[in-house]
């Protein structure tokens, strides 16, 4: 591995770290940095995806403790109380995750298909048009009143089940789309980042674990390009989910959609400029 494939893999896990949680796409973002880089399209969606395991290992470190509960809780599930107490997350995490798979999986083996045959500004353009799209969807995330929600139902996790598989495509963000209907459904802020994040655990996982049957191993030239990638990724990642939860538990949460909204459209307009 040469310098400069170290160089670009440390960057690609810096960029999967911070826009993971940020409401603009990750898999968009770390696929244009490194087709910018001379990266095959191809290949940069697919070690975009890879890299959603590093800040996957974020997430369960930070709610290693919701995570503890959940487990705890498990042994007396029951259908009653699907929705109840701890068994709540973890009913909402099994049904979205299926809603996503069901929409996920096939929207992936198109778009690798399409990828293939894209090539320099034109896979950009897309990447930046579902940008923008995405940035319009967390701008009109403010216009609604916040709830009070503090529990999911099934409704919920069929809805964001379902927005997560669509955020498999460069350029839509899966905490943006994921956050955003979980808003539309009456959580408060601190409640929709939460599920969203808690979500991305084995949505993150499920992606690696697609990507490394898809391609028989990494999407790298060595394996340890995966592995700088992935571990920055994760440092990084731990960083920015605190430093959001803290703002999120702070600040008036309109302000904080306003901020990250219009961060959308400013990302998603000069990907179309460029």
């Amino acid at each position: 591995m040469s310098l400069r494939e170290l160089v670009v893999a440390v960057l690609a896990g810096v960029v999967q770290g911070i826009v993971e949680w940020l409401p603009i796409s990750s898999t968009g973002n770390v696929s244009l940095f490194l087709t910018v880089m001379g990266v095959s399209p191809e290949v940069a969606v697919q070690l975009a995806l890879f890299l959603q395991v590093g800040t996957t290992l974020s997430a369960a470190v930070y709610y290693r403790e919701t995570i503890r509960e959940a487990v705890a809780a498990a042994p007396g599930w029951r259908p009653e109380g699907a929705f109840v107490g701890p068994n709540a997350d973890t009913t909402f995490v099994v049904v979205a995750c299926a809603m996503t798979g069901l929409i996920g999986i096939p929207i992936y083996v198109l778009l690798i298909d399409l990828a293939s045959d894209l090539t320099g500004g034109l896979f950009v353009a897309v990447i930046g048009v579902l940008l923008v799209l995405t940035g319009l969807l967390q701008r009109a995330t403010e216009a609604i009143g916040l709830g009070e929600k503090e529990r999911p139902n099934l409704l919920d996790a069929v809805l964001v089940g379902a927005v997560q598989g669509l955020s498999i495509l460069p350029g839509v963000s899966r905490s943006g789309t994921t956050a955003s209907v979980l808003l539309f459904r009456g959580h408060g802020g601190p409640s929709a980042f939460r599920l969203s994040f808690l979500l991305s655990i084995p949505a993150g996982l499920g992606a690696g674990v697609l990507i490394v049957l898809d391609t028989g191993g990494v999407p790298t030239n060595t394996g340890l390009e995966a592995f700088f990638a992935l571990v920055t990724s994760a440092v990084v990642g731990y960083v920015v989910i605190d430093a959001l939860m803290r703002i999120v538990h702070t600040i008036e949460f309109w302000i904080v959609c306003l901020a990250l909204g219009g961060l959308c459209i400013l990302g998603g307009g000069l990907t179309v400029v460029l």
